[in-house]
């Protein structure tokens, strides 16, 4: 099994046939375990975008099973749309959303090209992340004069000869395969049928004529309006707000007002949050001030991050959240692994006879990933208690007393969060090798790295117990929790030789 997770967003140069759609869509869901998240169609534009997601090697087969079914049924000889579009799969990016790298994803691209153009005989560009040839990361310079240039200049000029494939160009076109990071697809209407006035706003925000970083645009005519049409590729460096705001300005200059505008696809939560942030001029927000986050739990993952990501937090040179917390995220991963582990065993004819067994190492492996989930955050909290105990006035002699009471509260409070951590995650390191044991086979290597991570946790976790008793000065608080901390290290160690002896029964070192 595999935790894996890689989004394609393939854009198709067909709206107006929805049979042909709804064609393209059912050879991507024929791929087993692929989740389609959303489908934008414009018939202006006469392009479908569809968002799917799913593990590497199923979403590469839904893409290649997409690009297949559009070759056969959109000719591009009689396609007519706004958009620009060399191809009937037109982009086909792939972009990494966890436990894979930007790499791994550049891998699946030239993998696929490789097979689109030996297969179907389509030529194959690579962009952004996947491009080899220098001068081609960026799509618009790959699709430069459309399809019908395409199809002259291909056979002749050495700078447009595709990576893989013919250099000859079919009813299906080419078609621009790549890895990136998330972007924004956003489209800003203008109250006027003069597209002159759209292009002339997109030639002004467009960071390659000299306009706003990571904003690609275009001015083109859609359901009647001006529009401008929008990739934003770097949302925290150039948020929505501002390219709005920027568009709404240039557009009075020229007498006009904005319409409305849309998103196409998906968008990071963040992006929208930074722009309601920066609008408002909200200061002092806290992502745990959103209802719906404290009701989901979403917080503790998220740790008040502006952009939502822990590993991002960590990474800062905050010294919060620190090691405690990534000891704490260490076995909340376990528990995890530990549950899935149980429910892909569960239900099983063959494991019919560990079914009791399965059914509680689950119901307890959800208890202490919740326990250890609400640790990464109460670990952050307790060093930044402990630096505010510090900050407390120094010079005043009638309250230096109560300051060190303070100081030594507060790190007793952070030696003990990690020391739970530590001694949850040994019960996790327990469930992990009852899950080597009996639990189903092919999830083997999923209870093994709940057993190294439950490993790790612990191990984490008594750094952090150590490094805060060497700042306390309680002797029977410190030799209580000093006695705590060489029984788990016991009991880690044998039961660490006991989770090697029966992972050698199960796979062959």
């Amino acid at each position: 099994m595999t935790s894996q997770l890689v989004e394609c967003i393939p854009n198709f140069s067909e709206a107006r046939r929805i049979d042909v759609v709804e064609k393209i869509i059912e050879s991507i869901k024929s791929i087993p375990n692929i989740n389609i998240l959303d489908q934008h169609s414009d018939n202006d534009h006469n392009r479908t975008v569809v968002t799917f997601i799913g593990s590497p090697d199923e979403v590469e087969e839904a893409a290649f099973q997409a690009i297949k079914t559009g070759s056969k049924l959109i000719n591009l000889e009689n396609h007519t749309g706004s958009h620009p579009r060399m191809g009937a799969t037109d982009v086909v990016p792939f972009v990494p959303i966890s436990g894979i790298s930007m790499e791994e994803c550049v891998t699946i691209a030239r993998h696929l090209g490789e097979r689109v153009a030996s297969e179907l005989r389509i030529p194959v560009y690579l962009y952004e992340e996947a491009f080899k040839i220098p001068g081609r990361k960026n799509l618009e310079t790959i699709r430069k004069g459309g399809y019908e240039l395409l199809k002259s200049v291909i056979k002749t000029d050495p700078a447009r000869k595709p990576d893989f494939g013919p250099s000859e160009l079919g009813t299906a076109g080419a078609t621009a395969i790549g890895a990136r990071n998330p972007l924004i697809a956003f489209n800003v209407y203008l109250d006027t049928n003069d597209i002159d006035k759209a292009k002339f706003i997109a030639k002004k925000i467009r960071e390659s004529s000299g306009g706003l970083p990571h904003v690609k645009s275009l001015g083109m005519l859609v359901q009647g309006l001006a529009q401008v049409s929008m990739n934003l590729t770097n949302y925290h460096e150039t948020s929505i707000l501002l390219v709005f705001n920027s568009i709404k300005f240039l557009a009075s200059k020229l007498n006009i007002k904005v319409h409305h505008s849309e998103l196409v696809g998906l968008v990071p939560q963040a992006a929208l949050l930074d722009a309601a942030i920066e609008n408002l001029r909200l200061t002092n927000f806290d992502l745990s001030q959103i209802l719906e986050y404290r009701v989901s739990g979403q917080c503790m993952t998220n740790m008040l991050s502006n952009d939502l990501d822990f590993l991002d937090k960590l990474a800062s040179k905050d010294p919060a959240p620190g090691g405690g917390s990534a000891a704490a995220y260490a076995g909340a991963m376990s528990a995890a692994l530990i549950s899935m582990t149980a429910q892909l065993t569960l239900g099983k004819k063959k494991y019919a006879s560990v079914e009791a067994q399965m059914q509680e190492i689950l119901k307890q492996a959800e208890k202490l990933r919740k326990f250890l989930t609400d640790q990464v955050q109460k670990d952050a909290k307790a060093f930044e208690d402990v630096m505010a105990a510090f900050r407390l006035p120094k010079d005043n002699p009638r309250l230096d007393q109560q300051r060190m009471e303070a100081i030594e509260k507060a790190t007793q409070s952070a030696a003990t969060i990690p020391l739970q951590v530590a001694q949850w995650s040994l019960s996790l390191l327990s469930l992990a090798e009852r899950c080597v044991a009996i639990g189903n086979i092919n999830t083997t290597s999923d209870a093994g790295s709940a057993g190294n991570l439950a490993i790790a946790s612990i191990k984490s976790a008594l750094l952090n117990v150590r490094i805060n008793l060497s700042n306390l000065t309680d002797m029977p608080f410190i030799d209580s929790i000093k006695s705590q901390v060489e029984q788990i290290e016991s009991q880690m160690a044998n039961q660490e030789e006991k989770l090697i002896k029966t992972l050698i029964t199960k796979i062959e070192f």
